[in-house]
């Protein structure tokens, strides 16, 4: 079979890390597969480019222009399958695939697509979703949004969950230095992780929890008022900032929790690998995050935007460890279960095939 995914860029992010995930699995089960980018190839386009991957950068442009690019390359790519990610490719792409005569077209929805959202947006979006054979949400909760929406084609619309390599643990020698409690976080430092709830009820559950510490491992747009925080609030010696790594397995393999205080999530990969491991989890209440706590046992999960919540987690927690160990081992359990990236691509395929489950 003959695959392409079109994607925005394949900068580093949870989206594009599954996409490059996919493009390598499916590749080792002997399809054709490629990547058509529509701004950035990104870090993560150079290293599948370095492993023999086609990846095709149309540049940006307006819509209509980046419409023919796409249809003069499914032409002449002649595809089986064109697998947008996203609603942007899906507008750009969509009608230029059906126009080639793809045979399969596919669009997968990364976030939650909660309200309030863009309306004018979610309209095109469902407009161009008419010439795709299906609508994927990550989670049940994305995918009960998206049913939502104004002018929804609901028929089409189904849940595929994300799935992703296991971490592998990283020998003892590799661990970071650990003086007690730990939590951890992987991921962006954007506003929409919220990432001050988290600082700030590390620092409330500090006098309950001696030896507490929270590892920020990541980059982003926040970063610099994240560590102002840490200061002013006096636990520069609890909470280190690690930056981008791409040693994650070490962090995963040392740490006691995953911590995730977002104010809006799809159902993020960082969160599926803690899992792979073994991590328990500490969550808001949002999206496929708390879905998945709730459906699985697995952690606990606390009110958006409530620090004072999170920490009494985080104490709770912290002074139990034979829940974290029924934790731990129900999200290993989960993860094996329903997760792994194998699960995901088995899923893709029968959509592929036009087999929804």
């Amino acid at each position: 079979m003959k695959i392409v995914h079109v994607v925005y860029s394949l900068e580093m992010g949870g989206a594009e890390s599954l996409v490059v995930q996919l493009c390598r699995l499916q590749r080792a089960s002997g399809h054709e597969v490629s990547v058509c980018v529509y701004s950035r190839i990104g870090t993560l386009g150079e290293a599948i480019q370095a492993e023999g991957f086609r990846v095709h950068l149309l540049g940006e442009a307006p819509v209509s222009k980046t419409m023919l690019r796409c249809y003069k390359l499914f032409a002449q790519l002649s595809p089986d399958v064109v697998h947008c990610h996203n609603p942007a490719p899906t507008l750009q792409a969509a009608l230029s695939a059906r126009l080639a005569g793809v045979d399969a077209i596919i669009s997968t929805r990364h976030s939650l697509v909660a309200p309030p959202y863009d309306t004018a947006q979610e309209i095109k979006f469902n407009l161009f979703s008419v010439f795709c054979d299906w609508v994927v949400g990550i989670c049940d909760a994305t995918s009960n949004n998206l049913r939502h929406t104004p002018l929804a084609l609901k028929g089409r619309i189904v849940r595929v969950y994300n799935g992703t390599v296991r971490i592998e643990p990283a020998p003892p020698a590799q661990h970071p230095p650990k003086r007690g409690f730990t939590l951890l976080f992987v991921g962006r430092l954007a506003e929409v992780k919220d990432l001050p709830v988290l600082i700030n009820a590390v620092a409330l559950a500090l006098p309950y929890v001696p030896g507490l510490n929270l590892w920020i491992v990541g980059d982003g747009p926040t970063r610099a008022e994240l560590e102002d925080l840490v200061r002013r609030l006096g636990i520069a010696g609890q909470v280190s900032f690690w930056g981008e790594r791409h040693d994650v397995a070490r962090f995963f393999s040392s740490a006691d929790v995953y911590a995730m205080s977002s104010v809006s999530e799809g159902l993020p990969m960082s969160l599926l690998q803690a899992m792979s491991i073994g991590l328990p989890t500490l969550v808001t209440d949002v999206g496929g995050m708390a879905e998945i706590v709730r459906n699985f046992d697995c952690g606990l999960y606390t009110p958006v935007g409530d620090p004072e919540a999170m920490s009494e987690a985080i104490i709770q927690l912290a002074s139990n460890p034979e829940q974290l160990k029924i934790f731990s081992t129900r999200a290993r359990d989960a993860y094996n279960a329903h997760f792994t990236l194998e699960q995901m691509n088995d899923a893709y395929m029968e959509l592929y095939r036009g087999n929804p489950a």
